[in-house]
């Protein structure tokens, strides 16, 4: 059984206001929030001739839900540029947008207090499939307008190249 010294400290959760995201090779400017990334297994379940009083369960299909980011609203042009290769309004019939390269890999980047990358994401054949370009707007709010993208994806894996750094020193 491995032994605890009495000075030793348990390691820190990490805080969750310390990520980046990276597409085609460059960061994406302010996105402020990420929704969780989150898979889930439907089950299979079985029961076995023999054994009529209980049953198995087998894995089924997976699935990967949509991933949401928001950032407040500012001039750079990457979540709509993104957007209208799916669908662009000025593209009337036989000008429609090609597909070809709508779907894109993202890195979702995790660094700890000290801004030291922790955790790696990489999620695949991700395509927007719901903008909000602006929000409701209230002349009599206090709030920063957010811009809203919806992401499908075909799943995702952690980057285990990323190695935990050691604690800093302060």
């Amino acid at each position: 059984m491995p032994s605890v010294s009495a000075s030793s400290q348990p390691p820190d959760p990490y805080l969750n206001f310390k990520f980046r995201l990276k597409w085609n090779g460059k960061y994406v400017a302010a996105v402020s929030k990420c929704s969780p990334l989150k898979r889930s297994t439907q089950t299979a379940p079985f029961r076995e001739g023999g054994d009529p009083s209980s049953s198995h369960v087998l894995p089924g299909q997976t699935t990967f839900d949509p991933i949401t980011l928001e950032r407040g609203v500012t001039q750079d042009l990457e979540f709509e540029t993104w957007v209208n290769q799916v669908w662009n309004f000025r593209g009337g019939p036989g000008s429609e947008s090609s597909l070809a390269n709508f779907r894109r890999n993202i890195t979702l980047e995790f660094y700890n207090a000290a801004g030291q990358l922790v955790y790696s994401y990489n999620i695949y054949n991700c395509w927007p499939s719901e903008y909000v370009a602006l929000p409701e707007l209230d002349a009599s709010a206090n709030a920063v307008a957010i811009q809203t993208l919806v992401l499908q994806n075909e799943g995702w894996e952690r980057d285990t190249s990323v190695k935990v750094p050691p604690p800093p020193s302060y």
